[in-house]
């Protein structure tokens, strides 16, 4: 592989990097994908995906289905303080565990023809129109186009020091799966102080719980069982799930330092999509549909570049900014604001109240924090 060639060499094999990949190569581009890490592999997340995301999926030949996903179209909402409302979801989702996801995708795209190299990406110099990539085991490549789509943090974007790495971030997400009832067509954002905790069916019948808090308000704590005992079981509702399932991890997963600031979708002519262009607070629920359409609006320009029918990486740099920014600026901005007021403590309650009195703005906010149905080609 030293001194290969490619046409696109995509940095990170999650939701974003897999899909981008079976999409290039469908049309004949050919890539490489560098992932770290081993498939299958669980990763830190809601495991819940808009259903706005099926038409282009199973245009990729991918049906999650087949694996087995749970069809959702509830969602319930409790504060911190026990307040609680219901509503049905405009598009619906599915439940899928990255687990099984990510794994059936890295099949597909080895199946259509990617390279896929476990390995770390250390270096990306780019010069005279095109790329160098240099991995940890000494690998150099070349490729026209790099697609960064390693996810929310990495230490590339300490060498392309990009403005948001330089800040601390203070959150922490935890996630474990269990066994137990809950319903498999309802998907709950539960409160608590500092916090919230998503929770949904995947497949196997396993429930998908993940929470995301303030890391100055868990430090206090001396561990992750005395943090829930006495911060997130407040909730009751969540105390009730916790309690009568069983958790199937031998230890839960943790991630730190996620950040929610605004980033750039092109760094050093670099196309960043997925998470490593810009993150969703979890709260909204839609950050795994984002980096499947954020992987759709990346390749398609790809493809155009490659073609000649975008004449130079300028042109190209400027219309993915573009799009990017027309397809997400709008819905972080709401899930910033969203994310803001349920963190005041006293306000998240307030709003409970407006929402019961005004149940037709549920549906309304969860629509302005997704998008349509994706259109296949």
């Amino acid at each position: 592989m030293v001194g290969q060639d490619f046409d696109v060499i995509i940095i990170g094999g999650g939701l974003a990097g897999l899909t981008s990949a079976i999409h290039l190569s469908k049309h004949n581009i050919k890539v490489l994908l560098v992932e770290k890490t081993n498939y299958p592999s669980h990763k830190v997340c809601g495991e819940y995906i808009s259903k706005e995301v099926l038409p282009y999926l199973k245009q990729l030949g991918f049906n999650p289905f087949d694996l087995g996903a749970k069809h959702i179209d509830e969602f319930e909402l409790t504060t911190h303080n026990n307040k609680r409302i219901r509503a049905k979801l405009p598009l619906g989702g599915f439940g899928l565990s990255r687990f099984e996801m990510d794994f059936q995708l890295y099949k597909l795209a080895k199946a259509n023809g990617v390279t896929i190299l476990q390995d770390t990406v250390t270096n990306v110099n780019f010069k005279t129109d095109g790329f160098q990539v240099k991995t940890k085991t000494d690998k150099n490549v070349k490729a026209k186009i790099v697609i960064g789509s390693y996810g929310k943090r990495s230490n590339l974007d300490v060498q392309l020091q990009r403005a948001f790495i330089q800040k601390k971030s203070p959150y922490l997400a935890v996630k474990v799966h269990a066994k137990g009832n809950f319903p498999e067509n309802k998907v709950a954002l539960h409160n608590f102080k500092g916090g919230y905790c998503g929770v949904s069916k995947v497949e196997n019948d396993h429930i998908n719980l993940c929470y995301i808090t303030n890391f100055d308000a868990f430090k206090v704590y001396k561990n992750i069982d005395a943090f829930q005992e006495e911060i997130v079981f407040k909730n009751k509702a969540l105390r009730k799930v916790f309690e009568d399932s069983k958790i199937t991890f031998k230890n839960p997963l943790t991630i730190s330092q996620i950040s929610f600031e605004t980033k750039s979708p092109v760094e050093n002519h670099i196309l960043m999509c997925g998470d490593s262009a810009g993150m969703i607070h979890p709260l909204c629920g839609n950050g795994m549909a984002m980096a499947i359409k954020s992987a759709q609006l990346v390749s398609e320009l790809i493809i155009d570049y490659l073609q000649g029918k975008i004449e130079t990486r300028q042109k190209l740099e400027q219309l993915y900014t573009r799009t990017w920014k027309r397809n997400f600026s709008f819905r972080l901005s709401v899930g910033h604001t969203i994310a803001y007021l349920f963190r005041k403590d006293w306000l998240a309650p307030k709003l409970l109240t407006v929402l019961r009195w005004f149940p037709f703005l549920v549906p309304l906010i969860i629509k302005m924090t997704h998008g349509k149905p994706m259109k296949a080609e």
